[in-house]
């Protein structure tokens, strides 16, 4: 039954405005107070019904218009006070939002920290996840930050020279395996984005293994497929070296991008639904594989160059096309990559290291007592929380919220952002974001959602392109060299 406010009756509001008339007439004469009285009655009951008639010929639409503007309105001036509320008022807000939402990170070296533990390294047991370790990552600080699920690197340098890199790269894979089975109380084996979100929901943390480098393939496409059927769901093209195939953003350019092999990589791993990673790589092979790829690509550690001028991060133009292609920039706490001020210092260390190798050859303790006296008086400076949100909000304005996330590099670093100095940290940086307006929408994109996405997509198109073709058996002798087996 629809309520118009209550006009419509004869209840406790009109004999309340009946009565205020008759209190004002009390020294008036009995009879003509009556007939007042009785006037003000039949008055009364007239502007009542005519109220009534007029509220049931309006349409509903009518009536109901006014509340949106103050939906709105309250909308409006909720998300106000949360930007301008206290830190814990935020945190106890990006709390609850983690709650009902995954926080995916898009990189974790805890397996190379473990292969390097230097009293006993590769030793899943001895690395113990239920303690407090001397890194990053641990099982009380992954509960803190509200991780619900992780890209766990299974990274190996791109100079190894004891050995192929296949020996190394099955040795990490291995490692991040027998953590994830060492804990089952905690991390779950994830493939897809669907197991990421069941474990959620089972409060465990879906763990995903992504390589780095292309290197690990030793040019065979056969290679990349073992490497899926392992449990890998996405490879960084490349690491800091350039390969025969590709080019490395820190290395000199060989092959102005992707050369014919490469392209045909970024096509297996389409095949595949094995995710494109686009950090470290040169901006010539990014816009070659956004040209390649008909699955959305990923950087699972970088940031925007417009910010931070180093060749890690992403041009501009390169963020200009993620909103077609449906990537995301996984946006990484390197300092050197997300402070300007830091990444100059690192490049003047740099000058002076080369400096004094030429001055002082073969004499390390001078060019140690150098370097040690140029950083006495030229600290590092600090980089924050607030920088890493400067390439966040960046990258909005130019691919939009949608192609944002978080790639932190736990372990794999030696120097941390304030404030996000471990996987514990995740929520100070969301609560940043929230003083400066992103909407929950938009939180619970960059939290998870965004990369989550990514990952479905490129396992739709992985089903299609299954059935339109099969494994490549192309070798980069056929395609770059041209030889014919």
């Amino acid at each position: 039954m629809l309520n118009y406010g209550g006009n419509c009756n004869t209840g406790k509001q009109g004999e309340d405005v009946r009565g205020q008339a008759d209190g004002g007439r009390m020294k008036e004469e009995a009879t003509s107070r009556m007939s007042l009285t009785a006037q003000y009655r039949k008055l009364t009951a007239l502007l009542l019904l005519a109220g009534c008639v007029a509220a049931l010929s309006t349409p509903a639409t009518a009536q109901t218009a006014p509340a949106k503007p103050a939906a709105k309105s309250a909308s409006s001036k909720a998300a106000q006070d949360l930007r301008t509320a206290s830190l814990e008022a935020r945190l106890a807000y990006v709390r609850r939002l983690l709650r009902t939402s995954p926080l995916v990170d898009g990189h974790n070296d805890l397996p190379w920290a473990m292969r390097e533990e230097k009293e006993k390294p590769l030793d899943v047991d001895a690395y113990n996840l239920r303690r407090t370790t001397k890194g990053m990552t641990d099982i009380a600080r992954l509960r803190q930050g509200q991780v619900g699920g992780q890209f766990w690197s299974v990274y190996i340098p791109g100079d190894i020279r004891d050995s192929g890199y296949a020996r190394v790269q099955l040795e990490q894979i291995d490692i991040a395996r027998r953590v994830i089975a060492r804990y089952p109380d905690v991390f779950s084996p994830a493939l897809t984005a669907a197991d990421v979100r069941k474990a959620y929901a089972q409060k465990k943390i879906g763990s995903l293994l992504g390589m780095e480098g292309g290197h690990a393939i030793e040019n065979s496409l056969g290679a990349l497929r073992a490497y899926y059927d392992l449990g890998v769901r996405y490879m960084t093209l490349t690491h800091n070296v350039t390969l025969d195939w590709a080019d490395a953003a820190n290395d000199k350019p060989r092959t102005g991008g992707l050369t014919s092999f490469g392209k045909e990589v970024v096509r297996e791993m389409n095949r595949l639904g094995m995710l494109v990673d686009l950090s470290h790589v040169s901006p010539g092979v990014m816009s070659d594989a956004l040209n390649t790829t008909e699955a959305p690509v990923i950087f699972s550690h970088s940031s925007a160059r417009a910010v931070a001028n180093v060749p890690r991060n992403v041009p501009d133009s390169i963020l200009a096309r993620l909103p077609k292609n449906g990537g995301v920039v996984m946006v990484t706490f390197v300092p050197g990559f997300v402070s300007q001020r830091v990444a100059d210092h690192d490049a003047a260390l740099n000058r002076l290291r080369d400096s004094v190798a030429k001055r002082y050859p073969g004499d390390n303790d001078a060019q140690f007592k150098a370097v040690a006296a140029w950083r006495q008086v030229n600290p590092t400076p600090i980089a924050t929380i607030s920088d890493v949100a400067d390439h966040m909000d960046h990258i909005r304005q130019v691919a939009g919220a949608a192609h944002v996330g978080m790639g932190g590099d736990y372990d794999g670093i030696t120097e941390t952002v304030q404030g996000l100095e471990d996987v514990s940290t995740y929520p100070y940086l969301l609560a940043e974001l929230v003083k400066r307006g992103w909407t929950e929408s938009e939180l619970r994109g960059v939290a998870g959602e965004n990369v989550l996405r990514a990952l479905a997509r490129t396992e739709v198109v992985s089903a299609r392109l299954r059935k339109e073709r099969p494994a490549s058996t192309k070798t980069i002798q056929q395609l770059d060299r041209k030889i014919t087996p």
